[in-house]
């Protein structure tokens, strides 16, 4: 089965977004920039290292950038049957599972970004990086220091990350090297993220996100906070305040997802900073990363020779396995399939499945046609889902 995975702030980098500025998927970054009043196709074109190491940028071009990256996948009718993002990466995966509204999300990271910088500003913190020591030996680092240090994040087996006041966060790096660490990596970032030094950051992030419409998610989506898979929206709304103050259990959350039956990983955003956690977390698992317009191609060819895997559980709704593929609608307008066109039916590449107005739905796909997800007569937007095929 595949998961789709969302990169976190600090994968940013100056011009990320330039490949896919004439991907019919940029569309993304004029709607996204309306809903936060801000130009946001400067952040993704122009800005520099210094303005995308801000938060409120980081976080916005970031979370932006993925959902132009899941917008291209998607037009190519390829769904995940689940979602993860690492901190930030979360909204991204809320966003792909249904359980947030594209424009919804937009606010909540713009709210998110502003409420982690103004409390950095607050109160001064840092993060170190910790490699080659276990979970419980960076922990009694931590709890044996003076002073508040805790860890941020669970990343790999053999990488954790901490966080707190500067010089706690060095006391217990030193600690940690003389435990076994083999490397301990200050991290340039503008405060103690996932610590009790974003309490302020929760009081705030707290009324937008009460004030915010979340739903059920579609599939498995597995929260940072305690890396299990959460359908109540209540449940969501107060995971997404906890993950500010508390440590992202990230390979806590691939195993689970592997637990669970997921075999295929893939990135989806800049970087390739999640892709190389699963190599060291999973290392039988299927890892993909889909950056630029290119990828998509690879991605495309990787999943049709990928093995079908038998999901362990069924899922509520429909999921697409490797073997299957979605075709969307080019257009927004009212859907008229082909008459006599039943589920069962053999489909060649580039066969006639309908039409909207006067745009023709032909399938890029050869296969079996398993579904329709638009009914006769259905009004239907952009890239909305039309019918599911089992390809050959």
């Amino acid at each position: 089965m595949i998961v789709f995975t969302y990169s976190g702030q600090g994968s940013q980098q100056p011009g990320m977004g330039a490949a896919w500025r004439e991907h019919p998927s940029w569309e993304l970054v004029e709607e996204a920039s309306e809903e936060a009043g801000r130009d946001l196709a400067y952040l993704l074109l122009e800005a520099d290292a210094d303005e995308l190491r801000q938060t409120r940028n980081a976080q916005l071009a970031t979370f932006l950038t993925s959902m132009v990256i899941l917008d291209a996948v998607e037009r190519l009718g390829v769904d995940a049957a689940g979602h993860a993002g690492h901190s930030l990466g979360e909204y991204s995966a809320l966003t792909a599972a249904g359980a947030l509204d594209f424009g919804g999300a937009v606010g909540l990271v713009v709210e998110r970004g502003e409420a982690m910088q103004t409390a950095a500003g607050e109160r001064t913190g840092t993060m170190a990086a910790i490699l080659g020591l276990d979970d419980e030996g960076v922990e009694t680092a931590c709890d044996g220091t003076d002073g508040d240090a805790w860890v941020a994040n669970y990343n790999a087996p053999g990488q954790v990350v901490i966080a707190g006041d500067p010089d706690a966060v060095a006391a217990a790096g030193e600690a940690a090297k003389k435990a076994g660490a083999k490397r301990v990596t200050p991290l340039e970032v503008s405060g103690a993220f996932h610590t009790p030094f974003m309490s302020p950051a929760g009081d705030r992030l707290r009324e937008a996100l009460n004030g915010a419409d979340i739903r059920r998610p579609e599939g498995t989506v597995v929260a940072n906070v305690d890396a299990l898979e959460h359908e109540d929206p209540e449940a969501w709304r107060g995971l997404l305040n906890a993950q500010l103050v508390r440590p992202v259990r990230w390979h806590q959350s691939l195993q689970r997802l592997s637990d669970l039956g997921f075999t295929t990983f893939v990135e989806l955003g800049p970087g390739s900073v999640l892709t190389g956690l699963v190599k060291r977390t999973l290392r039988d698992a299927e890892r993909l990363t889909v950056n630029v317009p290119d990828d998509l191609d690879l991605l495309l060819e990787a999943l049709a020779t990928a093995p079908e895997a038998a999901p362990p559980e069924p899922h509520e709704g429909e999921h697409l396995f490797a073997t299957e593929r979605l075709v969307v609608s080019p257009a927004a307008g009212v859907f008229t399939p082909v008459a006599g066109l039943d589920v069962g039916t053999a489909v060649a590449a580039g066969d006639l499945l309908g039409t909207i107005g006067n745009e023709e739905v032909r399938s890029p796909f050869a296969g079996a046609l398993m579904g329709w997800l638009a009914l006769d007569t259905e009004r239907v937007t952009s890239s909305q889902p039309i019918a599911w095929l089992q390809v050959h």
